[in-house]
């Protein structure tokens, strides 16, 4: 995955650059999650691996196939991703172009697994922790995780807090271990 990553992060940070340069953030993150899905699809899978075809005919396929949903500039992203046989890479490059636009506008994607489910006031006083916590706007999804014997595990980003029972009992048995 990082290697997808690697070659991914140049073509995203482009993109991104654009982007916030036109101000046209939001239209961006659409677009190109609109090209991830396209890119994923099964019969296009087959068009953008085959040997056959050129790397005009794959971004011609491509662009017929996102039809109206691409402006102009994003079309021609596309014909640079396909010039440099980079059409694959789409999802990741806009997974990669979402986090520069979640650190650009200091928010996070916070995933809060839990035993049970939590009530609305309970969430919104760990996403007010959480913000102070992480200096971003926080944007919680709970997931209830029924391996968890209680307490919460969150994760934003690469940052993971482990505050579940388990988790505890681990940390005591290490302190008294060691």
């Amino acid at each position: 995955m990082a290697e997808l990553s690697t070659l991914a992060r140049p073509y995203a940070r482009a993109a991104f650059e654009f982007a916030a340069n036109a101000d046209d953030l939001a239209t961006w993150s659409k677009q190109l999650a609109t090209a991830a899905v396209v890119a994923n699809a099964d019969n296009m899978v087959k068009v953008l691996t085959s040997p056959s075809l050129t790397s005009a005919q794959q971004a011609t396929h491509f662009l017929e196939v996102c039809g109206d949903e691409l402006t102009a500039n994003a079309q021609n992203f596309i014909k640079v991703l396909a010039d440099n046989k980079r059409l694959p890479l789409l999802p990741t490059i806009s997974a990669l172009f979402e986090e520069f636009k979640a650190n650009r506008e200091k928010s996070v994607e916070v995933e809060v697994a839990t035993a049970f489910e939590l009530d609305a006031a309970i969430q919104e006083k760990l996403a007010t922790a959480l913000s102070g916590k992480l200096e971003r706007d926080v944007n919680v999804q709970t997931v209830i995780d029924k391996n968890l014997l209680g307490g919460v595990v969150v994760r934003a980003a690469d940052v993971v807090i482990d505050g579940s029972v388990r988790g505890r009992l681990n940390k005591l048995a290490e302190a008294m271990n060691s």
